[in-house]
């Protein structure tokens, strides 16, 4: 490493170490099991050190045998060690206007489980008065809006089973402040109030984290999706809601105040672009001109960032498919120079969720793995 003298200095045995246990647990992460003899071929370390890793990794219970391999299937070489996947559990959370879905995954990224609550509106006295009588029950009865905290807590709780959580990541419509790490701004989830996700923290015991929900889909969509293999692009999210994600360099990013892609405020042709593409106008439009007005708003992102990749994502962008984005990105290429390729998003089930995992798992391995 080089300090700030300019001198080069070697690293630390106990930081050597560090990085080469992380790097060991990385490549099982993404292999599976391997084999001593794998991880040495894969890491470019000698024999005695990955001895040492595989005895160290597995005296701190973060890597077991798993079964064994080769021909024989016998002796130390044969041997397939595996992440522990039950060290740590982590919770992954989607909060929309009218439900909260929860998936709980372990360290490898397994879901254990999933809860879900729907969101009703607190009744106030005159709305109440009107209710002649109580509404019927049902096998997944709403929560009140009223203590959306408890709710949120409740649903963790469901999913995780009693187990203790390392990371939980929630995600909502709204500017989430990278600072205070609380919304910016207000969001029109019933309920939502400032101070929810620490409070959701207290009741479970848990860290937890809030972050935009078209960001987490964007993670989503990087890992596993349209984006996976690009480095930079940005996920136009068409839904009920209106915004985008933008990713450069293989991050996110957020700007000051959390505003970064906030596209739903952009007037185009003197109208809102969320009122032209959002869910309830798409639905009255042919394909070639939702094409069209998808397309303004894109030509602006183009423009200014040159992504060369836009994924269309949403409840609009994916039912579109292949349709959707070839027309959006023949209207495009007439209105910016930039060359940019347009894609249907491929996350397949809830990209917010999904990207809510990913993220808490982040976190979670970055803290149990060091």
């Amino acid at each position: 490493m080089k300090t700030a003298t300019g001198d080069v200095k070697t690293a630390t045995p106990s930081l050597a170490r560090a990085i080469n246990d992380r790097l060991a647990l990385d490549l099982l992460l993404q292999h599976g099991p391997l084999t001593a003899p794998q991880l040495r071929a894969l890491t470019g370390l000698s024999r005695p050190t990955v001895s040492d890793l595989v005895e160290r990794l597995t005296g701190r219970g973060l890597i077991e045998v798993t079964g064994e391999c080769g021909e024989d299937r016998r002796g130390p070489n044969a041997r397939l060690y595996g992440i522990v996947a039950g060290r740590a559990h982590v919770a992954g959370v989607d909060v929309r206007r009218s439900a909260v879905h929860v998936t709980v995954a372990d360290l490898a990224g397994n879901a254990v489980r999933t809860s879900r609550r729907k969101i009703a509106p607190a009744l106030t006295e005159d709305s109440a008065a009107l209710t002649a009588d109580p509404p019927a029950l049902t096998a997944d009865p709403p929560g009140l809006a009223a203590d959306l905290p408890g709710l949120v807590a409740e649903a963790v709780a469901e999913a995780a089973s009693g187990r203790e959580l390392e990371a939980v990541v929630i995600g909502a419509p709204g500017l989430v402040d990278p600072r205070s790490g609380d919304l910016g701004s207000p969001n029109d989830v019933p309920g939502w109030r400032p101070g929810l996700p620490p409070e959701v923290g207290r009741r479970l015991g848990a860290p937890v984290t809030l972050e935009n929900e078209v960001n987490l889909a964007a993670v989503a969509e990087l890992r596993t999706g349209s984006a996976a293999g690009s480095e930079d692009f940005v996920l136009l999210w068409l839904h009920d809601g209106v915004g985008a994600a933008v990713v450069l360099g293989g991050r996110l990013r957020r700007g000051v105040s959390g505003g970064a892609g906030e596209i739903g405020f952009l007037e185009v042709d003197g109208m809102s672009y969320c009122d032209q593409v959002g869910a309830e106008a798409a639905r009255d439009l042919s394909p070639e001109a939702l094409a069209g007005r998808i397309a303004k708003g894109a030509a602006a992102l183009v423009t200014i960032l040159d992504p060369g990749l836009v994924v269309l994502g949403g409840a609009t962008g994916r039912a579109g498919g292949d349709t959707l984005a070839d027309l959006v990105s023949d209207r495009l290429r007439a209105l910016s120079p930039a060359p940019t390729e347009v894609r249907p998003s491929t996350v397949a089930g809830n990209a917010v969720l999904q990207g809510a995992v990913l993220t808490a798992l982040d976190l979670a391995r970055d803290a149990v793995f060091g």
